[in-house]
């Protein structure tokens, strides 16, 4: 599979990011969430659905209420101790008109950047900069993975398997591990619990890489609907716990199912690389996805 992309490149840096980046959890611990407060997240894309993984999780965990909003579509009046914003290039017209309302009601708040010196990080409560983890690639990956793994550990998550396992998946040979995948026709990707995030960043991740066809959904809502387009030459891939008797169903329509019992954090790493070889299948370049560009600035 072509390493050549910027892309390849920022995928297989992610798990010494990871434990690079729980080293500095005692310098930045004071700018996130305190256990009991009641905390939102705002992103948009990607940063959303990082957001999304970090509330559940932070909730699994008995650490507060936690919401997790697209910046376009936030509920912040109902009034939280703390706003947590994910913004990879800083300028984000969405995020930033959230930061000015946040500023305005004097909700304290951390921005989540790897750009230095971008409206976002200069208009924040506090900024935790990640610019160790800033990408060449339109398409994220390390620069959102680091920041939930941050935020994880920041919860008391260990994310020394996570970073094991995914340095294994990085040394697999994709010509044996992606089978099924690699031929498949479409993608349902599912999730539970904060891997519902993870589900709808993998399918997110298909399609800004390589215009491919890929739903999301939590894993006990599959049954409910979406199940109908399962057919052979499709796949059904799940993101940490697998509802019971949901492979055996998923078998029966004759699409494959596919899982593996490993941190969902370094299961989106597969995804990762299954990116780039469907790619570059289709002949495309996954640096420059279609219709995108690195931020979202409207005029």
């Amino acid at each position: 599979m072509p390493q050549t992309t910027h892309l390849a490149q920022e995928i297989a840096t992610q798990p010494d990011d990871w434990e690079r980046v729980v080293t500095r959890l005692d310098d930045v611990a004071r700018h996130l969430p305190r256990p009991g407060e009641r905390v939102a997240t705002i992103g948009c894309g990607t940063s959303w659905f990082m957001g999304q993984a970090y509330a559940v999780r932070r909730e699994q965990l008995g650490q507060g209420p936690t919401d997790a909003y697209a910046a376009s579509e936030h509920q912040l009046a109902r009034g939280y101790d703390r706003v947590v914003l994910i913004s990879r290039s800083g300028t984000t017209t969405e995020v930033m008109a959230v930061v000015e309302e946040l500023r305005a009601a004097g909700t304290p708040h951390v921005s989540i950047v790897a750009t230095a010196g971008t409206p976002v990080a200069e208009r924040s409560d506090s900024t935790i900069l990640l610019d160790e983890v800033d990408e060449q690639s339109v398409v994220q990956t390390r620069f959102a993975t680091t920041t939930l793994a941050l935020l994880r550990a920041s919860l008391g998550d260990d994310l020394s398997p996570a970073a094991e396992q995914a340095r294994a998946v990085l040394a697999e040979d994709t010509s044996a591990a992606y089978g099924h995948l690699a031929l498949a026709e479409q993608v349902t990707f599912l999730g539970r619990g904060w891997s519902n995030g993870i589900a709808n960043e993998a399918a997110l991740k298909l399609r800004e890489s390589a215009q491919f066809w890929s739903e999301s959904y939590p894993a006990m809502e599959y049954r409910h609907g979406p199940i109908s387009i399962a057919a052979p030459g499709r796949a059904v891939w799940a993101f940490g716990e697998v509802p019971e008797g949901l492979p055996e169903q998923v078998r029966a329509t004759g699409a494959h199912f596919e899982h593996r019992d490993i941190d969902p954090l370094a299961d989106l790493v597969r995804l990762h690389r299954l990116c780039l070889g469907k790619a570059d299948a289709a002949g495309l370049d996954p640096d420059a996805p279609r219709n995108l560009t690195r931020s979202i600035v409207l005029t």
